[in-house]
């Protein structure tokens, strides 16, 4: 175990899988308490169960994301019960599938409710705890928010959305020491993708258009969100990361 976040209080919204389960155990690794939200609790204390198992410090806390009582007072609640709030992660997220013609409005409006709602309800919750000593927020988008896909409208205008609201946060926020930054994943290997990087033609399709020629780990995507939580990113505010194989960087690949 190291130290480079070592003291500090993080908060981490869909905790129990995938990139927020490894950000969780990154950031224990790095000496973090480390606070788990999520809906269901059996995967949240599985995690909790091994950063504790490996000498770290986690606590698990059920909350609906989509609710703004429920996940503003699970951040509110944390950070009263450890005194402070260092570190927020809004990851959680939720998405629907179908072409514009065939999507309801009620679908429509699922895809924004936890991404885009809950990291406003989340960035506010903790710009309020963080006003006097600072902190660091990071925000997950998707390659989708900053490339058109079919049948993921919604989707993709909701991680668009947190894109360009984390920017504003980031302007706000810089006076109070408070910093806010975006991560944009690509493909990345969860249970969240599980069903299409099962099926091999898929998968393969997939990786050829990752210059780096595989889709990415929730690990990988951990490591670029420690970093901008840590100290070593305090001139780093506003930013947008890809983290995607180069994915972003390229009009089209050779098949």
């Amino acid at each position: 175990m190291t130290t480079r976040l070592k003291g500090k209080v993080a908060f981490i919204s869909g905790g129990g899988t995938g990139i927020g389960a490894a950000t969780a155990l990154r950031f224990a690794e790095e000496g973090a308490i480390v606070v788990l939200c999520g809906r269901r609790s059996e995967p949240l204390e599985q995690v909790v169960a091994q950063i504790i198992g490996n000498g770290g410090r986690a606590e698990a806390v059920q909350a609906d994301v989509s609710n703004e009582a429920q996940y503003s007072g699970a951040i509110e609640a944390a950070a009263q019960r450890h005194g402070k709030l260092d570190i927020l992660v809004n990851n959680a997220m939720a998405y629907t599938w179908g072409g514009i013609t065939e999507t309801s409005t009620e679908q429509w409006h699922a895809n924004f409710a936890t991404s885009v709602d809950g990291t406003f309800w989340g960035t506010r919750a903790a710009m309020k705890l963080m006003q006097k000593n600072g902190g660091s927020i990071i925000n997950l988008s998707s390659i989708c928010g900053t490339l058109g896909t079919p049948g993921m409208a919604g989707y993709s205008a909701a991680k668009a959305a947190i894109i360009n609201f984390s920017r504003a946060a980031a302007a706000e926020g810089a006076a109070h020491g408070i910093r806010v930054n975006s991560v944009i994943p690509a493909v990345v290997e969860t249970p969240a993708t599980a069903g299409m990087l099962s099926d091999d033609a898929t998968r393969k399709g997939t990786e050829k258009l990752i210059p780096m020629g595989r889709v990415g780990q929730p690990e990988e995507l951990a490591n670029a969100i420690l970093f901008l939580a840590s100290d070593e990113a305090s001139y780093i505010t506003g930013a947008a990361l890809p983290v995607d194989g180069g994915r972003s960087a390229v009009l089209v690949t050779a098949l």
